[in-house]
């Protein structure tokens, strides 16, 4: 008799079929596949926006900017302006739209060769995402390089290019990566989208001691994701009509592949109660409805939440219906893929925590913030499109504690309707 195989012992172990290999191949496709997706997205949204315009062509390294920067690398913009003049800006946003799309890809490709296996070992696990992480690392670097550019910044034909003229001020504005940052954000986000792919798949394996937790984390932590992915859907849907009906689809096709998740994801924040602040002065402008521009831009910091909306068009308090709809589907969904032995209340329990960390996430990776100014001769900022402001934070607290109570009061209610639902744990 033959001695057996790895393949034969891997199915021995599983009960399954023999595994797919996840070698340094598959860890190099994976993080290929999650780059060429955000690249295309970024690209594509870019060109809709008008970004093929960038001089001394710079559109490919603001590709790769936005690619860096939507897995949570750090671009700072910097500025020239001669000894006369001085610039300031800063820029914080993180594109959701590309890095929802990498997130998706990436995903995919970890869980890919882990199918049709019921335990895998925490050794197997770690050494499948450390392959992974160490290519991904090196792509870091090199897209951290390679985005940096600086652009010169028109004074125009009026009394400030007269100035700027007759002192010889050129200002530039330009852009480049922080390295360190940059590296440490990038792996940590890569660590998020590998540990929550393994929480949503249930046909993921998990090691032998975390599977205690399947049956607590993993139906939340998919409702939670559904939930995400479920406003992004209805976002598409509500973009595409708009688009048809009301005309600018180039712009709109630009939200759409930029910051979708930007837009929707604090407008269902607002559907629960929650209030951001605010502010858009100057060029900047937001990727919003003409209401949400309107109430942010004033002399003053704005603020956004359900009652400033209303004063402007009262068909908002519809997003709390919406989101009702939306977070009660949720619940039904994490209650109806959990053993038929817990109890509402624990259900409660449970949305309540998942809806609170989803909240918090929104608050962290959905804020604005960007400013640009360029003073002469310390005075002042000379204005004229060349200085501005735009920012957007939520009320973080707030937020969590309305979270904390629409998880508990669906997630059990969730619960009461899945009653009647077939699941595991029940006796037929």
């Amino acid at each position: 008799m033959s001695a057996p195989t790895s393949s034969d012992q891997a199915v021995a172990r599983t009960g399954g079929p023999p595994i797919a290999p996840h070698g340094w191949v598959q860890a190099a496709v994976t993080v290929l596949a999650g780059l060429i997706v955000m690249g295309v997205c970024a690209a594509l949204g870019l060109w809709a926006a008008g970004g093929t315009g960038i001089p001394d062509n710079g559109f490919p390294r603001v590709v790769v900017a936005t690619v860096v920067v939507a897995v949570g690398g750090t671009v700072k913009l910097a500025g020239d302006a001669g000894e006369l003049a001085g610039t300031r800006a800063g820029l914080t946003v993180m594109p959701l739209s590309v890095a929802l799309a990498g997130a998706l890809a990436i995903a995919a490709g970890f869980l890919r060769p882990l199918r049709h296996r019921a335990v895998a070992g925490a050794p197997e696990l770690a050494g499948w995402a450390a392959r992974i992480a160490v290519l991904w690392l090196l792509a870091l670097v090199g897209l951290a390089l390679a985005a940096r550019q600086t652009f010169p910044v028109p004074l125009g034909d009026e009394t400030i290019g007269d100035i700027g003229r007759l002192f010889g001020v050129e200002p530039k504005i330009g852009y480049t990566t922080d390295l360190p940052p940059t590296v440490l954000f990038g792996l940590l986000w890569l660590a998020g989208v590998l540990v929550l792919a393994l929480l949503v798949s249930r046909g993921a394996p998990l090691p032998a001691g975390l599977l205690r937790f399947q049956e607590s984390v993993r139906p939340v932590a998919y409702a939670m994701v559904a939930l995400l992915l479920a406003y992004v859907a209805l976002g598409v849907v509500i973009a595409l009509v708009v688009a048809a009906t009301r005309g600018h689809p180039a712009e709109t096709l630009a939200v759409v592949l930029l910051g979708l998740p930007n837009l929707v994801w604090p407008v269902f924040t607002l559907g629960l109660g929650a209030t951001w602040h605010g502010r858009v002065d100057g060029p900047f402008g937001l990727p919003v409805p003409h209401l949400l521009d309107e109430v942010l831009r004033t002399p003053d910091i704005s603020t956004l939440n359900l009652r400033t909306l209303a004063a402007h068009d009262g068909r908002v308090w519809w997003l709390v219906v919406v989101d009702a709809v939306l977070v009660l589907a949720a619940a039904f969904v994490m209650a109806a893929r959990s053993p038929a032995r817990m109890r509402p209340w624990q259900h409660a329990v449970r949305m309540a925590a998942g809806l609170v960390l989803t909240v918090l996430m929104i608050c962290l990776v959905c804020r604005i913030s960007a400013h640009y100014g360029l003073s002469l001769i310390g005075i002042g900022d000379l204005g004229g499109g060349l200085s501005g402001v735009l920012f957007l934070k939520p009320q973080v607290w707030t937020a969590l504690g309305l979270a904390a109570v629409w998880g508990l009061v669906t997630g059990f209610a969730g619960g009461l309707l899945a009653k009647g639902v077939r699941r595991r744990g029940k006796v037929p």
